[in-house]
């Protein structure tokens, strides 16, 4: 294949590893500076420039998009995308990993364990949040930060306020997170590719520091993670938009932690400490999914005029309960269903034998006059512009 490793750190050990493996496997490969691109949207279909030319066809992507430069560097990678140039790692997926509150809530949604978390801007609301999530001592956290910049330890609430107001004082958005005790400044990177973790290890903060992370002077060490912790780490990844991600896990007391998903893991770490050639495994990885390129799913489907996807929960009083999903009707609704989420397992393309549990929910695609049916009713706010009253403006409490 023929491969772009899109990065601006040419010589960086991560890049090397990535261009070396490449290279030894037979593949076209070349690094190219994100920054360098131009998007192309003059012509009939999407394009891109390099350096000022046209750029020359690629099988496949690979993004190691710096925090500085997200914004264009996911623009370049959509733009890929809407090429059908396969990348491992998507765009949203990308932009998703860097807002660490935006990450936070959409990892909530499918019951990922994560420290509980809070995210406020006034100042009264601040104590409040602190005692929601457990109480002091608690970590403060700058929403875009890398390499355990920005992450604070706030041993009381006098101080967690005094940094709060500091950090929002400069324009900055920052998470208040439970401290988790039992961590005691450890934590687990795991290497996910696809749909396995690859490799493992476990970072070691020195001394005092609560903070696990090489560049803070951490020590990292091979770990052999159970089951649990590798189900977290490759879910996080998947739900993210992520097919390459380093997952970084608290050990809790209820199982794994998930603390960030990383875009662009640094490949120096995990391969001096597990003697294993993740790089190669990465590379093998794209290798075999070339002709599968990442799209925009909703994108493609609700081109139809009429036609879109929903998702129609599957409540106690559905008639849909205890029937199988070949004679729920669907079907003859022209609905057809994509994935079945039952808990947090996912049955995609269920088969008609799939028989239907209260508490299920059907991602479906079809016509949406007939799921919007199909999905309860809400209480609609009148559409009738109402005259205006005779004093438009008056004194009305502050909440």
């Amino acid at each position: 294949m023929k491969l772009a490793i899109l990065s601006r750190a040419p010589r960086s050990y991560s890049t090397q590893r990535l261009r070396t493996a490449a290279a030894d496997r037979g593949h076209t490969v070349k690094v190219l500076n994100t920054l360098r691109f131009g998007i192309d949207l003059s012509g009939e279909e999407p394009d891109l420039q390099f350096r000022g030319k046209r750029l020359s066809t690629y099988d496949a992507i690979l993004p190691r998009v710096g925090n500085s430069v997200t914004y264009f560097g996911t623009a370049v990678v959509r733009q890929f995308e809407q090429m059908d140039v396969y990348t491992p790692s998507t765009s949203w997926g990308i932009a998703n990993s860097r807002d660490k509150l935006r990450a936070t809530q959409i990892l909530s949604r499918h019951n990922i364990g994560m420290p509980p978390t809070t995210f406020v801007r006034d100042r009264a609301d601040v104590i409040p949040a602190i005692e929601r999530v457990g109480g002091a001592p608690v970590v403060i956290k700058l929403l875009e930060g890398t390499q355990g910049i920005g992450v604070i330890l706030a041993p009381t609430v006098k101080v967690a306020e005094a940094v709060i107001e500091t950090l929002q004082s400069t324009k900055q958005n920052v998470l208040i997170q439970r401290f988790v005790k039992e961590s005691k400044g450890r934590d687990i990177r795991a290497l996910v590719v696809g749909d396995r973790v690859v490799a493992a290890m476990r970072r070691v903060a020195k001394g005092d520091e609560f903070r696990s992370n090489v560049h803070r002077g951490g020590s990292v060490e091979a770990v052999d993670l159970d089951p649990e912790f590798e189900k977290a780490a490759v879910r996080s990844a998947q739900i993210m938009g992520l097919r390459v991600a380093g997952v970084d896990m608290l050990e809790g007391a209820d199982g794994p932690q998930v603390m960030e998903v990383n875009s662009s893991p640094g490949l120096e770490g995990i391969e001096t400490a597990t003697k294993l050639d993740v790089a190669g495994a990465i590379i093998d990885y794209i290798d075999n999914q070339v002709a599968f390129p990442e799209i925009d799913v909703r994108q493609r489907l609700t081109v139809s005029t009429g036609y879109g996807v929903a998702e129609i929960a599957v409540l106690e009083a559905s008639d849909l309960v205890g029937k199988a999903l070949g004679d729920s009707g669907l079907r003859e609704r022209d609905i057809t269903a994509l994935t079945l989420h039952r808990g947090t397992s996912v049955i995609p393309n269920p088969n008609g034998r799939h028989v239907l549990e209260a508490g299920d929910r059907l991602l479906c695609f079809g016509k949406l006059e007939e799921m919007r049916s199909m999905i309860p009713s809400r209480r609609r706010r009148t559409r009738k512009v109402k005259r205006l009253p005779e004093e438009p403006i008056h004194d009305v409490p502050q909440t």
